[in-house]
C-alpha cells in the first residue's frame, strides 16, 4: 500500500467529514514545493477522486486521495493524527524524508 492510514487518523477523518457535512468523499493529501525544508504537505476535503488519483481505503471506510506526482514522495508513508496539546493535527511518518522542519509540515528528500 502506498499510504497507510492509522485507526486514529481514520476516526478523525470521519469526524471532520461529518463536521464539514460531507457524507461522501475523503481527505486529499499531497506535496508541493515550499516550506522551510523545501517540500510541504497539503490537505483538502474532496467529495470525489480526480482522474488519475490513487485512492487509499483506510479503516472505517475512509478514503484518502493522492495525485500521482505526490505519491512519489509519499510512498510507504503512514498518515496518523496527533491529539497532544502541543501539536494537534494530521502527521506523516514519511520514510522518504531525509529531514523535516521543527513544525513537521515540511520536509526534504
Amino acid at each position: 500500500m502506498a499510504i497507510q492510514v492509522t485507526d486514529v487518523a481514520a476516526k478523525r477523518i470521519r469526524m471532520l467529514m461529518a463536521k464539514q457535512g460531507l457524507a461522501e468523499g475523503g481527505l486529499r493529501v499531497g506535496v508541493k514545493g515550499g516550506g522551510c525544508s523545501g517540500l510541504t504537505y497539503t490537505f483538502a476535503w474532496e467529495t470525489q477522486a480526480r482522474a488519475g488519483d490513487e485512492i487509499i481505503e483506510g479503516p472505517e471506510n475512509t478514503k484518502v486521495f493522492v495525485d500521482k506526482k505526490s505519491l512519489i514522495y509519499l510512498n510507504n508513508t503512514v498518515l496518523d493524527y496527533d491529539s497532544s496539546l502541543m501539536s494537534k493535527g494530521f502527521i506523516f511518518q514519511n520514510p522518504n524524508a531525509k529531514g523535516t522542519c521543527g513544525c513537521g509540515t515540511s520536509f526534504t528528500l
